[in-house]
C-alpha cells in the first residue's frame, strides 16, 4: 500500500518536473485557488468572519472534512448590503400582505 502511494508521488514528482514555466505558474495559482476557496466565498459571504475563516484556512487544507466544514462556514454568512436588503423586503410580512 505505502509503496503504491510512493510510486503515485513520484509519478506525481516527475510530471511537475516535466511542466514549463507557464503551466507551472499556472497549477500553483490553481492550486492555491482551491486551497483558499473557503477564504474567497468568504469575501462574498461572510465578512465578518472572513479574519477567522482565512486563518483556519491555511491548515484546514490538509483535512477535507475541515476544508469543507469551512466552505459550509464562509458560505452560510449572513448577506451583505443590497442583497440583505432586498431579501427581507420580499420577505417581511408586509411585503407579503402588499403582493396577495
Amino acid at each position: 500500500m505505502l509503496s503504491n502511494l510512493e510510486q503515485k508521488f513520484s509519478d506525481f514528482l516527475e510530471l511537475l518536473a516535466q511542466m514549463d514555466p507557464v503551466q507551472t505558474v499556472g497549477f500553483v495559482i490553481f492550486f492555491f485557488a482551491i486551497w483558499f476557496l473557503p477564504s474567497l466565498l468568504a469575501i462574498f459571504f461572510n465578512r465578518g468572519h472572513l479574519g477567522k475563516i482565512f486563518l483556519a484556512n491555511i491548515p484546514a487544507g490538509l483535512s477535507w472534512i475541515a476544508w469543507v466544514a469551512l466552505l459550509v462556514w464562509a458560505a452560510t454568512g449572513k448577506m451583505s448590503g443590497k442583497l440583505a436588503k432586498k431579501y427581507k423586503a420580499e420577505g417581511s410580512p408586509v411585503a407579503m400582505k402588499a403582493e396577495g
